[in-house]
């Protein structure tokens, strides 16, 4: 069944974009915190992302990409009607949705767009979600609408001031925490040093935490290896085991490492590709 693109819309022109997919089964049974693996033809890379938003009626799952590399610019030149080759999922273990009260969930540039499946979860279990989103600007801020359709609030942080809070979504979070005893779960989604971050301002106040890691990944099923990390001091595959962990658990220095790994051939490869097609 042919993966086409019902629509794409630029939220940060030539940098990230949203696609909503038809993909029905995959609609039908993706949960929050799941992913997909796409693959744009039959030589090219597979590359995971995480399902933003579902519509099973519809038929239709949403993902939301920033143009980093060779995939993501091939992806880019795809339009509406056009069809993907390949939409692995859903992939990975769902988000646990306990009743526990209040969530706060972090988002920080893409991360926001998967942070919003999660927080949709939270809000159909019945938890009050308060949703932190960051980004360098104003005009880089994703999903504050969505958001707030359903969330019982969302703080804004950027960077240079230019909307909300002048500074890091951790310092909204902080300040948050320290007002509320009541928060039952904090969720980060984001970069790896923005969840990291996440992860130290809630070990003081000792709320259960937890990041959805984006190491490199290849298969999505277990078989490669390549998207290990150590949590706990032990092993484990983000693609099956994950990509949702217990954030104070997790060797971020380790993943940062990881993340590096093929940096230099990535953008080599990046590269070529637009000396080649303009």
């Amino acid at each position: 069944m042919p993966n086409t693109i019902v629509k794409k819309k630029g939220l940060i022109p030539g940098r990230v974009s949203e696609m909503i997919i038809s993909a029905p089964e995959i609609a039908t049974k993706a949960r929050p915190g799941n992913f997909v693996v796409l693959r744009l033809s039959p030589q090219g890379e597979r590359i995971p992302l995480t399902i933003a938003d579902t519509d099973p009626q519809a038929g239709t799952i949403t993902i939301v990409y920033m143009v980093l590399g060779k995939t993501t610019a091939m992806l880019e030149k795809l339009v509406q009607g056009d069809d993907i080759l390949d939409v692995c999922g859903p992939l990975g273990k769902p988000t646990r949705l306990d009743k526990v009260g209040t969530v706060i969930c972090v988002g920080g540039g893409t991360g926001i767009a998967a942070m919003h499946h999660i927080a949709k979860g939270h809000h159909r279990v019945g938890n009050r979600v308060v949703a932190i989103i960051g980004a360098r600007s104003k005009d880089l801020l994703l999903f504050e609408k969505e958001l707030a359709s359903f969330c019982d609030e969302v703080l804004v942080a950027t960077d240079d001031g230019s909307y909300g809070h002048k500074g890091f979504v951790t310092e909204v979070l902080a300040k948050r925490l320290a007002q509320d005893a009541h928060v039952g779960e904090v969720v980060g989604v984001g970069p790896v040093p923005m969840m990291r971050a996440v992860a130290e301002t809630t070990r003081p106040f000792k709320v259960r935490t937890i990041v959805s890691l984006n190491p490199i990944m290849v298969d999505g099923i277990g078989m490669c290896g390549a998207c290990r990390v150590t949590v706990g001091g032990k092993t484990r595959f983000a693609c099956v085991d994950g990509p949702e962990f217990d954030a104070h658990s997790v060797d971020f220095d380790e993943l940062m490492r990881r993340l590096g790994s093929f940096r230099e051939q990535e953008q080599a490869s990046y590269n070529t590709y637009c000396e080649c097609h303009g």
